[in-house]
């Protein structure tokens, strides 16, 4: 059975992953919209990066016969001279990758070249990089030196993309070669996982590489987990569930008081163990006076990519398309409710900025949930429209953070889970109030299916279903505000 690059990644995360792909894929979640796009972003990327070696030759496999005669085509096509290849296939023994791009420098001599849509080189970068380093020198070849090609987070477009300003090379030669024997060591444990007809052990206190969010969501799937369980702790780590389960600990309600927690799972564990709410009535009311109305309940949908699709734009900044704005003169007021949804292949900035600034007063709070966002977002916009610049600062200057009740632990609930997002603090506060019947139920979706739908011509037959969606989903944002709002008022 053979192991690829993603299959060897996978077992380093943790090795009971790679068993259940090789012989129990069905209890593994399908590949998500949201990771494809990210994928999809990675491959615009890629384009550019490939630019930097202008004489490649690409290979690459549309079917499975293709990826099965794809070492072959690779091997013929260094044989008659190739220089750099990109999307070819090695192969060893029982281990395989596909690369990204294999620079030939001399006789058997090449040097390997990975191309990342992260802005800067990561430590899983070393792991990846080190198996097919093994692989070549199984196939027997010297790697000289190891590059990672990566997004340059400074670069601003201007005009057609540039891809030597837009792409970023790291050299990682000593750091990969030191992973050598490591890595043999690795590939071993990995064959003999996949060659077991038993299952490893499920416990995400295995995990590595920063993957406990990502393995949980497959663990959940596979275990009998008791509600409120330890693997519900906020930002929990795999030392933390395993010096847990090694105690025999296995709910909230019985992780000692002496047990070393960071201050969001303390305030969890707390109210879990009380079973009820604990509310600062007296700093709330407070945080609540200082509200100057009328109140601007304000959020942003955002658009965000690899490969900055304006001119002005850097990589990966969020810059909106969107928004949301509900208004409350007078504590007992009318809600009244404006927005604005992009709906052009065209920069929004301008449009959105010009109708903003006519919808929001000069004065009152503008509420917000998660204030470092918005505000972001603002610095952005002004940054790039010089006529607008003064309006987005005294706009930031305005805005409060409606999450702060919750994020500071004047407000917990056992239910919020340790967190303060409004789609945890929601069906708490306000259960009558919920995304499930929505077309589009997070931002994620939010800003992929619009970007789809607007800027890459996809989803035609569905466009103008994706513009209301988007529309009912931005105003649920600053809907629910609202209703937080008014509950955090009642209790004061």
């Amino acid at each position: 059975m053979l192991i690829s690059k993603s299959d060897y990644m996978l077992f380093l995360r943790h090795p009971a992953w790679l068993w259940l792909k090789k012989h129990d894929s069905k209890k593994l979640p399908p590949v998500d919209a949201g990771t494809q796009a990210l994928f999809d972003s990675g491959h615009r990327f890629e384009q550019y990066a490939e630019q930097l070696y202008p004489n490649g030759v690409r290979l690459g496999f549309n079917n499975y016969n293709e990826y099965l005669t794809l070492p072959e085509r690779t091997a013929s096509t260094l044989a008659d001279g190739a220089k750099t290849i990109f999307q070819g296939r090695f192969e060893f023994n029982q281990i395989t990758f596909i690369c990204d791009i294999v620079d030939i420098v001399g006789e058997k001599l090449v040097d390997l070249i990975e191309i990342k849509s992260s802005t800067s080189v990561k430590d899983e970068h070393e792991f990846d990089l080190a198996f097919q380093m093994v692989v070549l020198e199984g196939c027997g070849f010297t790697v000289r030196n190891i590059f990672v090609i990566h997004v340059n987070s400074d670069y601003v477009r201007n005009g057609e993309i540039d891809p030597k300003a837009i792409t970023k090379t790291s050299e990682i030669t000593e750091a990969v070669k030191a992973k050598r024997e490591y890595t043999k060591e690795q590939i071993e444990q990995a064959l003999k996982v996949v060659n077991s007809d038993k299952c490893p052990d499920l416990s995400p206190s295995l995990v590595q590489l920063g993957s406990v969010g990502d393995w949980l969501n497959v663990y959940r799937g596979l275990a009998d987990i008791q509600p409120l369980s330890i693997y519900d702790l906020c930002s929990v780590s795999a030392q933390t569930i395993g010096e847990l389960e090694k105690v025999g600990v296995k709910l909230i309600v019985d992780i000692p008081n002496v047990f070393k927690l960071n201050f969001k799972q303390s305030l969890q564990v707390r109210a879990t163990k009380q079973g009820r709410a604990i509310i600062n009535i007296d700093t709330i009311k407070q945080f609540l006076d200082e509200l100057i109305f009328p109140l601007y309940f304000f959020d942003y949908e955002t658009l965000s990519s690899s490969v900055p699709y304006f001119d002005g734009m850097r990589p990966y900044k969020q810059y909106p398309f969107q928004y949301s704005l509900h208004i409350l003169d007078a504590p007992d007021s009318a809600l009244r409710h404006m927005g604005y949804l992009h709906k052009d292949n065209c920069d929004p900035a301008e449009m959105l900025s010009k109708i903003l600034k006519a919808q929001i007063g000069e004065s009152g709070s503008v509420v917000t949930w998660n204030m470092g966002f918005e505000k972001g977002c603002n610095e952005l916009i002004g940054s790039r429209l010089p006529e607008y610049t003064e309006f987005y600062k005294m706009l930031n200057n305005r805005i409060v953070d409606l999450m702060t009740p919750f994020s500071t632990g004047l407000y917990v609930d056992k239910d919020f889970k340790g967190s303060a997002s409004i789609k945890n603090v929601l069906p708490v506060l306000v259960p009558e109030l919920s995304y499930k019947n929505l077309g589009i139920q997070e931002g994620g979706s939010a800003q992929r299916l619009w970007m789809e739908a607007i800027l890459d011509g996809k989803r035609m037959n569905e466009k103008e279903k994706i513009l209301s969606d988007l529309l009912e989903y931005c105003k649920l944002d600053t809907l629910a505000m609202v209703e937080i709002y008014k509950r955090l008022r009642n209790l004061s």
